[in-house]
């Protein structure tokens, strides 16, 4: 039988792949069962922070999932540090939540190509990706807390 008790429970937990140009937003359910797509955040247009912000007050998010990305032998790169810079003002500004890193390595190759699989082609993949890269980086980080 599933406990209704959450305070001890990471979720609901939002995902974020961080990018350039758009932010990709992903979401657990209460129980960390399954991970979704919630929506694409454009940089050129949207102040990121406070949608996600908004976004975690909305759903009731325990804990913020941000992937990391790690160069192939494990170091950090330029990437990595605009994605630390990132997670300090998330925690300035959603200071009591969690937050914590994933290694988002092969993310969103892993995300094209279950796109792919699912019969997406790569022109329509743009729309979705980093929300479906999103996905992947809370799977992982499941992976991890339930392992």
């Amino acid at each position: 039988m599933l406990s209704t008790d959450k305070s001890d429970s990471p979720h609901p937990a939002l995902g974020i792949d961080h990018g350039e140009a758009r932010i990709g937003i992903a979401a657990t359910d209460d129980f960390g069962i399954l991970a979704h797509p919630v929506e694409t955040i454009d940089r050129a247009k949207a102040d990121a922070v406070e949608r996600i912000a908004l976004l975690a007050e909305r759903r009731k998010i325990r804990t913020l999932v941000l992937g990391l990305p790690l160069r192939m032998d494990g170091s950090e790169g330029e990437s990595a540090t605009k994605v630390r810079a990132f997670a300090d003002r998330l925690r300035e500004r959603l200071s009591g939540i969690p937050l914590v890193f994933v290694d988002e390595t092969l993310t969103t190759s892993s995300a094209a190509g279950k796109l792919r699989e699912a019969g997406m082609k790569a022109r329509r993949q743009k729309s979705v990706i980093d929300q479906a890269a999103a996905v992947e980086i809370l799977n992982a980080w499941m992976g991890e807390s339930s392992g």
